[in-house]
């Protein structure tokens, strides 16, 4: 009996005033918090997009690029941002965060060094979408590998080889790239020819060809152009052909000059050096 009689003492003469004002005083706190939070959290999003389309505009990046690169930056805002309100709200519940904090820096250092190849892959995929080193369908070289780019992450990098192979590269294994894609490409052929000819002929001969190609293809930018003797050797000559295409079209444009190149000799009548000779030369070299 005593023990019901001190409980409704205690119910009685509690202070539940206070209790609805204090708990009142709490509610208002997490509602102005949570208010502020997607406030600013609304704020910064329309921030970083209208920063990445201008930055888009400006300096041409793809939309794809932006794309990732945007979704990252928000997604590292949205995580700090949380961050900032959990701490607030353990505080407005009095709950001193100091001691969290700490166990979350020593289990965040415990995890770092496990995840020094994922967080340096992220890094370096940041930095290789941010400084336009390379994008999807760029013919590149890296490392043993080389292909078309079918796809950039934050992570890895996704490269297709000429023979069909898929490769996932690790971005931070990335750390010497030859892109085969910036600008104009070269088409290179060198054409032999025997001695026993008439070199000016010849060389008008190979000049009137590249001049045709020229009107007939719409990828060439630049020539083709004989460039004239490259080499001698015992029986025969080197003459050199070069063009500037568009990006990738290279070995298609060589594909075609061989083939041209190849029929006008044997029509015009050139004479070439024989297989005996040239295996001969080669094998003397």
């Amino acid at each position: 009996m005593n023990t019901i009689t001190d409980m409704q003492d205690y119910f009685i003469n509690f202070n539940w005033a206070n209790l609805l004002v204090s708990t009142g005083l709490i509610l208002l706190k997490l509602l102005l918090i949570f208010c502020l939070y997607f406030i600013i959290k609304k704020i910064c999003l329309l921030f970083i997009s209208k920063l990445f389309d201008s930055y888009m505009k400006k300096h041409s990046i793809s939309t794809g690029r932006a794309s990732t690169l945007e979704s990252l930056t928000k997604n590292i805002l949205s995580y700090i941002l949380i961050f900032i309100l959990a701490v607030t709200v353990l505080q407005t519940f009095g709950i001193d965060a100091t001691a969290i904090l700490a166990g979350a820096g020593i289990v965040g250092l415990a995890v770092g060094f496990g995840a020094q190849g994922l967080v340096s892959d992220i890094v370096t995929g940041f930095f290789l979408l941010l400084e336009k080193q390379l994008d999807v369908g760029d013919s590149i070289t890296t490392s043993t590998f080389s292909g078309t780019v079918e796809q950039v992450g934050l992570r890895t990098t996704q490269l297709r080889s000429p023979d069909g192979t898929l490769h996932f590269i690790p971005n931070r294994e990335i750390k010497i790239l030859s892109n085969h894609s910036r600008g104009d490409m070269q088409a290179l052929v060198d054409v032999i020819i025997s001695n026993d000819n008439d070199i000016p002929a010849c060389l008008e001969i190979l000049q009137d060809v590249c001049d045709t190609i020229r009107k007939e293809s719409d990828v060439i930018t630049d020539g083709p152009n004989v460039i004239g003797i490259q080499s001698f050797a015992g029986t025969s000559l080197t003459i050199r052909i070069i063009a500037k295409t568009l990006n990738n079209e290279q070995w298609g444009v060589e594909r075609i000059l061989r083939q041209r190149v190849q029929e006008t000799l044997e029509e015009k009548g050139v004479k070439l050096p024989s297989p005996a000779s040239l295996a001969l030369e080669n094998g003397n070299k």
